[in-house]
């Protein structure tokens, strides 16, 4: 079978590199039981696009909550449906249908608030996600009653200026104390919020490159090297084998 002719003529915009800060692509479906796996295929035919607000600032982090994806970017937090799309009455009520869309309609949270350009900050616990908003000087916590700025409990002015002099601001999540860590290098300070009882708990001196909690225990990172926390044997205010 010969090649045939082959006709081209040139564009009238040459090509070039497009970076799309607000904008989400997705692939083909992956589906282990029954062998499909295109996650190597994007086809635009398909409509594989979802493109957010420009003004909501660029994405930041990504994270599945059930079966809805929040985008945290930098001046909003978005609740994409999977899924799924919202149909508005008349009255101004809403109901969630099911659609043929793989990404479905976007809605900002309530609130004025991002995660800046801090998506170390980050940390979750089951369904409550906390993070920091440098650019308006808070601390943030997504649950189900949507977003809420623990930052205020007492601790307001604080977070203010304890925030705006990093460029790096690590979360972690300590499962068996129950507490979101944030650590500010630069201040040389770690402090603690706890659920139980609605506010800052305690000031920390140790300050970690990396930390997380796995099977409920919580493990820092210094140095490369992995530390575990809260165990019987060593003294009393050591961390990463000196004394603070």
């Amino acid at each position: 079978i010969a090649k045939g002719v082959k006709a081209s003529m040139p564009l009238a915009q040459g090509y070039e590199e497009e970076r799309k800060s607000s904008g989400l692509i997705f692939s083909g479906i992956y589906n282990s039981n029954t062998g499909i796996n295109n996650l190597n295929q994007f086809i635009f035919a398909e409509g594989i696009t979802k493109d957010l607000n420009p003004t909501y600032g660029s994405i930041q982090k990504l994270f599945q909550r059930r079966d809805d994806l929040i985008s945290f970017c930098e001046d909003r937090i978005v609740n994409i449906k999977a899924n799924k799309d919202t149909l508005f009455n008349a009255d101004g009520s809403s109901n969630v249908i099911a659609t043929s869309k793989v990404l479905g309609d976007a809605t900002p949270f309530a609130g004025d608030y991002g995660i800046s350009r801090n998506p170390e900050s980050f940390a979750r616990d089951n369904y409550r996600t906390y993070f920091t908003d440098k650019q308006r000087g808070v601390v943030l916590r997504l649950s189900m009653d949507g977003l809420t700025p623990i930052s205020e409990y007492g601790m307001s002015t604080f977070f203010k200026s304890f925030l705006k002099n990093d460029t790096v601001l690590l979360g972690s999540y300590d499962n068996k104390k129950e507490e979101y860590n944030i650590t500010a290098p630069t201040t040389l300070q770690t402090i603690s919020y706890k659920e139980s009882v609605r506010g800052w708990s305690s000031f920390k001196s140790f300050l970690p490159e990396h930390a997380l909690s796995v099977g409920n225990e919580y493990f820092t990172f210094k140095n490369g090297i992995p530390y575990l926390h809260h165990s019987a044997t060593p003294d009393r205010n050591s961390f990463y084998g000196f004394v603070t």
